[in-house]
């Protein structure tokens, strides 16, 4: 049995892994999805000081509280800062990191950094009422729907989930200094699909930190794979894991 940790992105919630984590559990792994803080039904919490490092820190106490090892720490879209930053606090405990249609950060940097059309969101927020906050991203015609997602139960259901995004954590700059997380491999999925415009995916170095070759899967579906492709995913993340003795 593996701990697969899966971590969601700007806007989202713990409920947008609804789809894969029966999936992830029916082939006898344990699945944690938590809901950052300020999102979904904590939205109330939701400050000009929640960022990415209360994210950081809502992860790692659940990985020590609940005493987990072996992680799976799967960061989709903005949590690829939040699990970079986690993987350098308890490297010990996590075996894999997967980065999911994610931001790939080095050390000091920040999603300004990673992906500068965010610099547009902020700016944006900074002439509002609440330039603390981002309101989601709005629909757009097909193929990019919402978040890729282009079905319209689908998006329905999707936007029942979606809240605020913090300023502050697009603002915040990764930690990745402590050398021993250099020695977690990687695995980076990339959603082929449709992309609004804007939107850059750095290239993979053809060689991790830990010195083993690269790992790139793709999915040919927009950016929400979890909920448009779950079982694609699903069987993506098992053949990720270690071979059983």
């Amino acid at each position: 049995m593996s701990t697969f940790l899966l971590v969601h992105g700007a806007w989202h919630s713990g409920r947008c892994w609804e789809r894969l984590v029966p999936l992830l559990e029916s082939a006898g792994h344990r699945v944690y999805a938590p809901t950052l803080t300020g999102y979904g039904d904590t939205a109330h919490l939701l400050g000009p000081d929640i960022g990415l490092e209360t994210h950081v820190a809502d992860v790692v106490r659940l990985i020590r509280d609940e005493e987990l090892t072996d992680v799976v720490l799967v960061g989709h879209s903005y949590a690829g800062l939040v699990v970079s930053s986690v993987v350098n606090d308890v490297p010990d405990r996590i075996a894999r990191l997967v980065y999911l249609d994610a931001m790939v950060p080095e050390h000091g940097e920040t999603a300004l950094d990673v992906q500068p059309v965010t610099r547009h969101l902020v700016d944006l927020a900074a002439a509002s009422d609440t330039p603390w906050r981002v309101p989601p991203l709005p629909e757009l015609p097909p193929p990019l729907g919402l978040f890729g997602v282009t079905d319209a139960a689908d998006r329905a259901w999707l936007r029942t989930l979606l809240s605020d995004q913090p300023v502050r954590c697009l603002q915040e700059p990764v930690r990745l200094d402590d050398p021993a997380a250099r020695r977690v491999p990687r695995t980076h999925v990339h959603c082929v699909g449709a992309a609004p415009e804007g939107i850059e995916r750095r290239p993979v170095p053809p060689v991790q930190p830990n010195g083993s070759p690269a790992r790139i899967r793709e999915l040919p579906t927009g950016h929400d794979c979890m909920v448009t492709m779950p079982k694609e995913l699903a069987d993506l993340l098992l053949a990720e894991l270690p071979p059983e003795d």
